[in-house]
């Protein structure tokens, strides 16, 4: 019994999950793209499970490559989306620091401004 129509639907599944992650990603919808990211997860372990009893022929595999492609290259943008916003959200978290580190410094000195003194009147 040919399992491919199954095994290509399963992978078609799959397809879509990561391109729905990927539009959020781009989108920046990064709390919806977490919360699709235990769909994509479900579906890749039933994926992984259907094909632990079965060996695709040659040809089926064949008119895989090119959805399991687009679903790597998804996966792979995702992930480089995902970097560029860990990296700008450590950036604001420095700056946030820093900011924090000004403001303590500034208020321990109880409000009292340094100013340099004002010494021309003691000038000969």
């Amino acid at each position: 019994m040919s399992h491919a129509p199954q095994l290509y639907t399963l992978y078609q599944q799959l397809l879509e999950k990561s391109k729905k992650m990927l539009h959020l990603a781009r989108e920046g919808l990064w709390e919806e793209l977490i919360a699709s990211e235990m769909d994509y997860v479900n579906a890749v372990h039933k994926l992984t499970q259907f094909m632990q009893d079965i060996q695709p022929s040659a040809q089926t595999q064949e008119q895989l490559r090119p959805v399991l492609r687009a679903i790597l290259n998804n996966e792979s943008e995702v992930k480089r989306l995902l970097q560029a916003r860990m990296a700008e959200l450590a950036k604001l978290v420095g700056q946030s620091s820093i900011q924090k580190s000004v403001l303590t410094a500034y208020g321990k000195q109880g409000g009292h401004i340094l100013a340099p003194q004002d010494k021309l009147d003691t000038l000969p």
